[in-house]
């Protein structure tokens, strides 16, 4: 798998597909040039949404009781693929 390698595992019970289609389309635009591949994994346990970079758990909904604002998804991806790199308004408080 090309890295970094970015997971997006999501209830398919509570219909989170298009929430996790679109996390991964604003992903792969921010980090076209760092990202080398986005996967999405149905998950059928019940209220699962969970993101890793490279087997790292970045973002996890049940942790943190809330689904990820993508600026801050931004920054924890960022942080974790691509340290240096600068997001621009995303950065910016």
């Amino acid at each position: 798998m090309p890295t970094p390698h970015i997971s997006i595992r999501y209830c398919q019970l509570c219909g989170w597909l298009l929430r996790a289609s679109w996390t991964a389309q604003e992903l792969l635009t921010s980090f076209a040039d760092e990202v080398g591949a986005v996967t999405l994994i149905p998950d059928r346990t019940g209220g699962v949404f969970d993101i890793h970079a490279d087997g790292v758990l970045v973002y996890s909904r049940s942790k943190e009781g809330r689904f990820p604002e993508m600026k801050e998804l931004k920054q924890l991806i960022r942080d974790q693929i691509a340290p240096e790199r600068d997001l621009g308004h995303s950065d910016r408080p």
